[in-house]
């Protein structure tokens, strides 16, 4: 038996606790499979030249082919123009679902640390965690999250307890379209600016946008960390007339087609953004990311869980081909998701296959900003400032992730990728090579025994380190 996450927050915690204490009893060390042990090399790069603002833009539920560069069917040409411009990270993963990827981010740590593997709405991390922007506010950087805040959804878990200096948008996950409004029930009224509840006119993607747009433009010369975290391309979907009118004529159905003006419409945003960098001069300076939360989605779209938003009734049309399943799943269409990084002023045009995770930000945004951790953090991710900047290769190591609503992992070393899931006292397990199999249609479990054990040891001691960041 594997140390792994399930179903909800509170059960997922059920599980994993005892399967922790049942690894130390056995005398397994809490090993972090990725923590780096490196010096920062961004920290020489912060004292010797000019500090980057950060602008981390995140969609929500976007697939890997929802996207123009990716031959999507709906235009994307803000996103197009800039993976023109910019690195593509193509092998970029994150969680299979929100909450555990937010996590991530925010901590360099795998969410599993947290007990979080499914969207969470009571408090995902420990008060006193030592949070991407507590330590860019450290070093001076101002701090910001417009849009989809979910690790913990109420005002007193919200992203001004834990480092932003000012945040606007939900407090809960997706919400509504129109009336802003999350899942029925004590989280659903949930938008807020900076903690106070408040209600406004206007779509969803429009008020984020016009608010991330206001917040460029008044600042100062001090750095900045924005992260906006849209809820564009979540269910429910009730895209203005305006974006439905300049769909292609092409896609047809009511749903498919508010989706792709749900795509067109965030594009339209990410072009918003830069634009106001460009406008203020910053832009060269600025490392902006363009990533999604995870893959995309095909549920039905009204959701009844919602309050009633008039949203049209029809499966999502979110596309990952050609990966293999999509969000909720670890399969590659679930976790690996488009993502461009733009850096001018450093970073040249080009397409990066290093295979990364969500983890890796933040101790790569510290260390380009300066800040040196007073004690160990416990870091998942890696640095990776001299991969983007000179092309430095990252040493090499594996990533784990755990996945939601089954007692299920994944492992993945150079291009040999492990998926394991208990059933009982029985086990699942998957082994795909993704330098031959991207699509992860043929698995090799049966013929490579030893590759497949070997993984597995290195999977039992990735996640013995589960649970160990609990929030009480």
């Amino acid at each position: 038996m594997i140390g792994l996450l399930a179903l909800g927050t509170d059960i997922g915690r059920a599980i994993v606790l005892p399967l922790i204490w049942t690894f130390k009893a056995i005398g397994c060390l809490a090993v972090l499979v990725s923590i780096s042990t490196l010096p920062f090399p961004g920290a020489v790069y912060a004292e010797s030249r000019k500090r980057p603002n950060i602008v981390f833009i995140m969609a929500d539920d976007l697939g890997w082919a929802d996207v123009g560069f990716h031959r999507g069917n709906a235009p994307t040409p803000h996103l197009d123009r800039l993976a023109s411009e910019a690195v593509e990270l193509t092998q970029h993963h994150v969680a299979p679902v929100c909450s555990p990827t937010r996590a991530g981010l925010l901590t360099g740590r795998y969410w599993s640390r947290f007990g979080i593997t499914t969207p969470t709405n009571t408090l995902a991390l420990p008060t006193d965690t030592l949070t991407l922007p507590r330590a860019l506010k450290q070093v001076g950087y101002e701090t910001c999250l417009i849009g989809k805040w979910h690790l913990g959804s109420l005002p007193k878990w919200g992203p001004n307890q834990f480092g932003f200096d000012h945040a606007y948008g939900s407090l809960a996950g997706g919400v509504s379209p129109w009336n802003h409004r999350y899942k029925k029930g004590p989280y659903s009224r949930t938008w807020h600016r900076n903690g106070d509840l408040i209600e406004e006119d206007g779509h969803v993607t429009d008020l984020l946008t016009d608010e991330a747009v206001h917040w460029i433009e008044s600042r100062g010369s001090a750095p900045f960390f924005l992260y906006v975290p849209y809820t564009a391309v979540h269910l429910p979907l009730k895209e203005p007339q305006r974006w439905l009118d300049r769909v292609p004529e092409s896609i047809t159905g009511e749903v498919a087609r508010h989706y792709a003006a749900s795509v067109m419409h965030l594009d339209d945003g990410v072009g918003r953004i830069v634009a106001a960098l460009e406008s203020k001069g910053i832009y060269r300076d600025t490392l902006l990311v363009f990533t999604s939360d995870n893959g995309g989605s095909t549920v039905e779209n009204n959701d009844l869980k919602y309050p009633d938003d008039n949203c049209p009734n029809g499966r999502l049309t979110g596309n990952n081909r050609p990966l293999r399943g999509g969000k909720g799943t670890l399969y590659e269409g679930g976790t690996r998701v488009p993502t461009l990084l733009s850096w001018p002023a450093r970073c040249e045009p080009r397409r990066l296959e290093t295979p990364l995770i969500i983890t890796d930000w933040m101790p790569t945004f510290c260390a380009l900003a300066g800040y040196q951790p007073r004690r160990d953090l416990n870091w998942d991710g890696d640095d990776l400032s001299a991969l983007l900047t000179k092309g430095t290769p990252l040493r090499p190591r594996s990533l784990y992730s755990v996945g939601p609503r089954e007692r299920a992992a994944s492992l993945r070393r150079g291009n040999w990728k492990l998926i394991v899931r208990s059933h009982g006292e029985n086990e699942e397990t998957e082994l795909f090579d993704l330098s031959v199999d991207t699509s992860e249609a043929i698995n090799v479990a049966g013929t490579e025994a030893e590759r497949v054990e070997a993984l597995k040891k290195e999977l039992q001691r990735a996640a013995a380190a589960d649970g160990d960041a609990v929030a009480s």
